[in-house]
């Protein structure tokens, strides 16, 4: 696993990739802090960090993209299934060396309090606390990134993916205000969803019954639920893709609270997401 990161680390700064992903993240955190923080007066280093956050749309994809379609494209995939290593192995070392790459500019952002201390009353806990929520938001949409990469060997296919992906995460708790919230909507939006999911469990596995059965059972479950709770589903969507948001959950952390919930529910994103790039680099091994 060292090896693949190692070699990960080298791909990323041998080229202008880890270098150009953390000058940008530096250069928009400076202009956002000569606006909010110098500009207009404001010790609030923690809006700073919650105003960066809209770039991970644009950077995420770029960091993510090549990690496992480039190495389709051009077959040398095939000699990692020839090392004597693990598939977990693997895909843990191409995630981890992504990790580190986040973690260059999120260095930078950790001495940033300390400098604007010395010009205002900066709330330190609030601000490390923003920093440590963004770092986990980065990790998150990495392990998103690389899922989607695991799926094409095509870097740009891979790009436009990873962007619509986390721009749909960007924009949920707005898109959720035009769901209709009566109890026949959320229970059909929910039978889609499960609907999805079962077809997306086909796709890793390629077995039917798999993913047949998690998707009988599943609706079966729903309907059930539906059928004696009826007024439960109403508004339910709404809430439910509020409390999913991964950029929404960040809000407490810039408001001063340290949310374990947020910090589980990340981490549970992160393996889910890498348990998933797993299986579709395993099925592609034995395929």
């Amino acid at each position: 696993m060292t090896a693949v990161l190692k070699r990960e680390l080298a791909s990323y700064f041998n080229s202008m990739t880890g270098y150009v992903f953390a000058a940008f993240t530096i250069f928009i955190t400076g202009i956002y802090i000569m606006i909010y923080c110098f500009k207009n007066g404001y010790p609030y280093f923690e809006y700073v960090v919650k105003s960066i956050e809209f770039f991970y749309l644009i950077t995420i994809p770029v960091l993510t993209m090549r990690a496992v379609a480039e190495e389709k494209r051009q077959k040398t995939d095939q000699l990692l299934y020839a090392l004597p290593l693990s598939m977990t192995q693997i895909v843990i070392g191409k995630y981890l060396a992504m990790a580190i790459v986040l973690l260059v500019p999120v260095a930078e952002l950790l001495i940033m309090p300390v400098i604007l201390s010395n010009y205002g009353n900066v709330v330190m806990a609030t601000s490390y606390s923003s920093i440590f929520a963004y770092y986990l938001l980065g990790l998150a949409l990495a392990a998103i990134g690389l899922f989607i990469s695991s799926l094409t060997e095509n870097q740009l296919v891979a790009a436009v993916i990873t962007f619509v992906a986390a721009l749909v995460c960007y924009l949920m708790t707005g898109l959720a205000t035009y769901i209709p919230t009566d109890a026949v909507s959320s229970y059909i939006s929910f039978a889609v969803i499960i609907l999805l999911i079962g077809i997306a469990v086909w796709f890793l596995t390629k077995n039917k019954y798999a993913a047949g059965g998690i998707l009988i059972v599943a609706e079966a479950a729903l309907f059930i639920l539906y059928l004696f709770s009826k007024t439960s589903f109403e508004g339910l969507l709404h809430k439910v893709l509020n409390k999913i948001s991964l950029f929404a959950i960040t809000d407490n952390f810039i408001y001063g609270i340290f949310d374990l919930t947020a910090v589980v529910y990340f981490i549970t994103v992160i393996f889910l997401f890498i348990f998933l790039a797993i299986q579709s680099m395993e099925k592609r091994r034995w395929s």
